[in-house]
């Protein structure tokens, strides 16, 4: 399978695209600019792809869809790549995968990075700044990327679309201290992009260590879904039908 993991110069992404590229299956790895990817030389030199581009710019994004669109098709994308705080909040953590997946001609299985935070998310889109000129919290951007992932599986039935809580692990934004299992902090999202296991097969789902979860109660709330789609296909121009 050919798999694209965003946000792979560390943490999570890495591990996902190293374990996936040794797996056998074709990885293209992704960073935000050039410094951030000379540290996926390693994963290169044994046959990884690269596409760089920062996500908080639209335009980066567009155009790593369409480098991409211009290659091989994909087969799954592993929408890890995110932000703690400042800014980019929004537009990495949700614009950035929804812009993605409208753009991208191909994948039938996205996987999107949700977080426990996202419970304290507020399923309510008034005052958002998808620009990132008002902040909005990091748990409501999981929220919202959250819901993404369950509208996609509603919208287009013949794609797999779920959502990974992978755990608070100790990676550059878990810090030292995270009490989670890194190993299991990757596993469930490559299980995800590339099992043929019945379980993994199937759409819609919160996970956290390949167990299905019931996310919060907007995630399946599809007026808010739809609310959600529409703000995003308005801000950026894209509707998911583009």
């Amino acid at each position: 399978m050919r798999i694209l993991v965003t946000g792979s110069a560390d943490g999570l992404g890495h591990a996902a695209a190293d374990a996936l590229l040794s797996q056998g299956h074709d990885v293209v790895v992704h960073a935000r600019n050039r410094d951030r990817a000379a540290s996926l030389a390693p994963l290169v030199s044994r046959g990884a792809e690269i596409v760089v581009g920062d996500f908080a710019d639209r335009d980066a994004v567009r155009e790593v869809a369409a480098e991409l669109n211009s290659g091989a098709p994909l087969d799954s994308v592993i929408h890890n790549a995110g932000v703690w705080r400042g800014p980019a909040v929004l537009p990495v953590n949700t614009v950035a995968p929804y812009l993605l997946t409208a753009l991208l001609e191909g994948p039938q299985r996205h996987v999107y990075l949700s977080s426990g935070s996202h419970f304290a998310g507020q399923p309510s889109l008034a005052g958002a700044d998808w620009s990132g000129g008002r902040p909005r919290s990091y748990a409501d951007s999981k929220l919202f990327v959250t819901a993404f992932s369950a509208a996609l599986a509603r919208l287009r039935p013949e794609v797999l679309s779920n959502a990974v809580d992978p755990g608070w692990v100790p990676t550059r934004m878990g810090g030292p201290g995270a009490p989670d299992d890194l190993e299991l902090g990757h596993q469930t999202q490559e299980w995800l992009a590339a099992s043929d296991q019945p379980e993994a097969l199937t759409s819609g789902g919160y996970w956290y260590h390949r167990q299905r979860q019931q996310p919060h109660a907007a995630v399946h709330d599809e007026a808010f879904q739809d609310e959600l789609l529409s703000a995003l296909a308005r801000e950026t121009g894209t509707s998911l039908q583009s």
